[in-house]
């Protein structure tokens, strides 16, 4: 098992190698949780995630024969461009196995780095499986993404990171895939400050790590957004870890994740993905349930990672104002008469609402035939403002219902 000693090690190694993430301070988030909220910003890394710690920590101690046959990695995009990344910097061939549903973003930027790119498989594992037959016949060093002492102990110096800046933290939210990165951060955490809490974070998906902590077998599902976190087989040094070290874990849903993206964009202004958004998640889960263990606490969570597809943020940010009742769809059932759709646009355009799409339904509705049904989907201020429009379109004689 890995000291802290270890870890300070990786510390030095990783000077001017890699970017000292800004851990600050955010104050909205802290107004909207009740809690003093900071936030580890490793999504601006080169890469766009904490990856590149572990895999350069790692790869610096090939011997000169591993680094000319090359290395292999298997992994859902972070990972991947970490190794692809350093091998590229450091002269190594790379091979990366990557499961097919990894978003293209992620494989089109680790194909850039100069790594050979192999899709296989639905999941992490079955990539998983492929990369250990390939280090075999082509005598290729593995480089795991997260069972490894060397890339552990790399990821812990976050923890280190986030200690100096802020030294009184009551807690770290980390979120869990394999665990190598709760793993070195909670082993720096525990060695600095034994009365620290560190709660790791997964996505009900897949439970696995929360699951083998307490010796239980389940059935997963096979897709998240958080892809980054979607591990089946948790790793045997991390789950030792773990086990001594981390207090918690939550699970959060992946409407919690999006809520969490969309939360970090709009206020912080930063892009993450789904597994880099899920340390907010759980806190924003704990206080719709009325949950108050985080209350009053200093926090630190970690925003482990920024690679998200923009077809997804795009679709992500929709939803969000869906949500917020920015973006709403209003059903007006109307006589099919010259003027009637004008009156109600009209009657819209009035309370300040601004109409991007109409949609007239005339063969799918019960209504008479001499009335049709009228989608209006339009851009708001927000619940009470969508309230506002319907009385209006009411108080005129109009039958307005949300369409959402």
């Amino acid at each position: 098992m890995i000291q802290l000693s270890d870890i300070e090690q990786a510390r030095e190694a990783l000077k001017g190698q890699i970017v000292e993430t800004p851990f600050t301070h955010s104050r909205t988030l802290s107004e909207i949780l009740g809690a003093e909220i900071w936030l580890k910003f490793e999504n601006l890394q080169f890469t766009a995630s904490f990856k590149e710690r572990g895999a350069y920590n790692r790869m610096r101690t090939l011997t000169a024969e591993q680094r000319q046959n090359g290395v292999i990695t298997m992994s859902a995009g972070n990972h991947a461009q970490g190794v692809a990344y350093h091998a590229q910097r450091m002269g190594i061939p790379a091979v990366i196995v990557m499961p097919k549903f990894t978003p293209t973003v992620k494989v089109a930027n680790t194909r850039r780095l100069g790594a050979e790119v192999v899709l296989h498989g639905e999941t992490f594992d079955d990539a998983r499986a492929l990369a250990l037959e390939l280090a075999e016949t082509r005598h290729l060093t593995l480089i795991h993404p997260y069972d490894d002492d060397a890339v552990i102990a790399g990821q812990g110096t976050i923890g280190l990171e986030m200690l100096e800046v802020k030294p009184d933290l009551d807690m770290l939210i980390v979120p869990i895939g394999g665990g190598g990165l709760i793993s070195g951060i909670a082993t720096a955490a525990k060695a600095l400050r034994p009365e620290i809490e560190v709660i790791g974070v997964q996505t009900e998906a897949f439970p696995y790590m929360a699951a083998a902590v307490h010796n239980q077998t389940i059935k997963g599902a096979t897709r998240t957004i958080a892809e980054g976190i979607a591990v089946k087989t948790p790793g045997i040094k991390t789950l030792e870890i773990i086990r001594q070290k981390v207090d918690d874990i939550v699970l959060v849903s992946e409407r919690d994740i999006e809520y969490a993206i969309v939360t970090l964009l709009e206020i912080e202004k930063t892009v993450v993905e789904g597994a880099g958004a899920a340390g907010l998640a759980a806190l924003l889960h704990a206080q719709s349930m009325d949950d108050s263990r985080f209350e009053g606490k200093k926090i630190g969570v970690v925003l482990c990672g920024g690679n998200i597809d923009p077809l997804v943020l795009g679709g992500l940010i929709e939803r969000g104002m869906v949500r917020a009742g920015r973006l709403t769809r209003i059903r007006v059932s109307i006589h099919d008469l010259p003027g009637a759709l004008s009156q109600i646009t009209q009657l819209v355009a009035d309370t300040g609402a601004n109409i991007t799409q109409v949609n007239h339904q005339r063969a799918f509705t019960s209504l008479p035939a001499q009335d049709v049904e009228v989608d209006l989907v339009m851009q708001t201020r927000g619940h009470e403002h969508v309230d506002e429009i319907l009385t209006t379109l009411r108080t005129q004689g109009f039958r307005a219902v949300r369409g959402d």
